[in-house]
């Protein structure tokens, strides 16, 4: 009974919106997911939203509404860099996309594609609840130099380069380049970095933002299995051992991709001074 009024209202409707729409999106013929993908990952957003919230007193939606909404007006471009290398690489389609017209799906895969950082964000959190997130804390100091964050940006301009050049061989940098490149930058620029962290010895954050992108990455890749429109992977060397749709090996690579999410939202976020720049808690403290 204790659960049922401490857990907040958002958190019963984003339960009920994952069990309508998951049921929908699975169940419907012909094309739904178009419409049904976002109600059913605001759905999990609320419902995560509402778990940390019962873990911590503090979530994203409590701690303002403004920079959650936010996080939505940033996670539709940030994902549309990785459509742009796709374009060149070619690793995923999406079956159903003959159907619409380029704006009518350049529309509906903005209003897809503006959940992912709000649901890595809450997952990452969540994870960061947990006690044995702690034994990531006292590790090794890196304390970058001069030297090594100019190395960070050369090699993120190099795997950018191999992804455009020989996206057949490298096309498996996209999912580090654009943290290498913008990790730096916003060091340069004084903007929230993960070397913020690891100059103390934690390393908790880098954990708790990998793992919660896997579990994102699980239940991305388990929802569009029965979908449609839905999205179908050709990965060279990899292709093998699907875990539905993707590779097993692939799901490697939502590991560099949860920290390119970091980079992006801190470096787009930086131009604010104002900003809160804790808005996004990684741990708990």
């Amino acid at each position: 009974m204790n659960l049922i009024h401490k857990f907040s209202v958002h958190g019963w409707i984003g339960i009920l919106f994952i069990l309508i729409f998951w049921y929908l999106n699975w169940n419907l013929e012909g094309l739904r997911t178009q419409i049904l993908f976002f109600p059913l990952w605001f759905g999990y957003i609320l419902t995560i939203d509402a778990i940390v919230f019962y873990r911590k007193n503090t979530s994203l939606l409590t701690r303002s509404k403004k920079n959650f909404a936010l996080l939505f007006l940033i996670s539709a471009p940030a994902w549309w860099i990785f459509e742009l290398m796709n374009w060149q690489t070619q690793n995923w389609f999406y079956e159903g996309k003959q159907f619409f017209t380029d704006v009518e799906y350049a529309i509906l895969a903005t209003i897809s594609f503006s959940t992912v950082m709000p649901a890595v964000f809450e997952t990452t959190e969540l994870v960061g609840t947990f006690k044995w997130i702690n034994n990531f804390k006292k590790h090794k100091i890196f304390t970058p130099s001069k030297s090594t964050i100019n190395k960070f940006l050369l090699t993120g301009i190099i795997m950018l380069a191999l992804v455009i050049i020989f996206p057949q061989y490298f096309y498996y940098f996209e999912w580090a380049a654009v943290y290498f490149i913008l990790e730096p930058i916003n060091y340069k620029l004084k903007n929230r970095t993960l070397f913020d962290y690891t100059i103390k010895g934690n390393w908790s954050p880098i954990a708790a933002l990998a793992i919660g992108t896997l579990i994102c990455g699980f239940f991305w890749e388990m929802w569009n299995y029965f979908s449609y429109p839905k999205w179908i992977y050709d990965t060279p060397m990899v292709n093998f051992l699907h875990v539905f749709e993707m590779p097993l090996l692939g799901y490697i690579g939502y590991i560099p991709f949860s920290l390119e999410l970091f980079a992006i939202y801190n470096f787009i976020t930086g131009f604010n001074r104002k900003k809160d720049s804790e808005y996004i808690q990684l741990v708990s403290s």
